[in-house]
């Protein structure tokens, strides 16, 4: 039933460029409420947990996190695309904040950063995530993580509570991106930091692949160019915004082909666009942003 709605909000999708923001959250949690219930391999065989869609790799986005302290395979569902925790400088006793936090992979490696001191919050709005992630957090004997059901553009957590703020390949399949980093800006405490995983454009990305359900939750269709990423972010308020980490992403033809023609594909591959994955940090150096034009 779950899979028939996807895919109904999925055809709703690629006939209407303008759906509305509603549209485009309702179809990222019943796809993320799909991808809950598999297990990795399934996930780590399509494009970021969007479906069967490529023969010739494995994962397109993902890094290994296994090597990481705290990594917890049963919470690892392959869906990111970037180690945002291992740039992320969290200290013992900090509170950290892990924006899409699904089954609590992220959460789990903070924790070990963060230690018995501190605390963990993870925020997703797919309930099955939710429950998923508690279950998780219940086994490990976890009393210092929690996941808390919210949306990204309207936090649930007081201003000025967090000293970090992770988040592993969400924050472009939000809507309204200018809402969510001013949120994770009032959230922080003032010397607070974030260090996020990303998806970004450098050129201009085909309509086709823009406007298809499961390229969008497959971390790539709601994509931005970079340079707006991060104007958006200094808009917030942060400063200091630094790209710790660049790396491209290279979707191969069997999946393009869904989407493109062979001349369009021939276009996307020779017009200089690319798809990158970031790891971007920035800090909340005062309540209120100082500098022309950035609030």
């Amino acid at each position: 039933m779950l899979l028939k709605k996807f895919q109904t909000i999925n055809r709703n999708i690629a006939m209407n460029e303008t759906t509305s923001a509603q549209a485009t959250k309702e179809m990222v949690r019943s796809k993320y409420a799909e991808i809950a219930v598999n297990s990795k391999a399934h996930n780590q065989s399509s494009c970021c947990g969007a479906g069967g869609c490529s023969e010739e790799v494995y994962n397109i986005m993902t890094d290994d996190y296994s090597q990481l302290k705290g990594y917890e395979e049963g919470a690892d569902l392959g869906l990111g695309c970037g180690l945002p925790t291992e740039y992320a400088g969290i200290k013992r006793g900090d509170t950290v904040v892990d924006l899409g936090s699904g089954a609590g992979n992220d959460c789990f490696v903070a924790r070990h950063e963060t230690g018995d001191s501190g605390k963990v919050i993870g925020i997703d709005f797919t309930p099955e995530m939710i429950e998923k992630a508690r279950g998780n957090a219940e086994k490990l004997g976890y009393n210092n993580v929690e996941f808390r059901h919210g949306d990204i553009e309207n936090i649930p957590i007081s201003a000025a509570q967090v000293d970090v703020i992770v988040s592993n390949c969400v924050l472009n399949l939000v809507p309204n991106k200018d809402k969510a980093f001013s949120e994770m800006h009032r959230i922080l405490k003032v010397g607070g930091h974030f260090s996020v995983s990303d998806i970004v454009l450098e050129g201009h990305l085909p309509s086709n692949l823009r406007n298809v359900a499961e390229m969008y939750a497959g971390c790539v269709s709601g994509a931005i160019e970079k340079e707006h990423y991060i104007a958006k972010i200094k808009k917030a308020g942060f400063q200091n915004v630094s790209i710790q980490k660049s790396k491209p992403i290279f979707i191969p033809d069997d999946i393009l082909s869904g989407y493109l023609s062979p001349e369009e594909i021939n276009s996307f591959r020779t017009d200089g666009a690319k798809i990158m994955s970031i790891t971007v940090r920035g800090e909340k150096i005062s309540e209120t942003c100082c500098e022309p034009g950035c609030c």
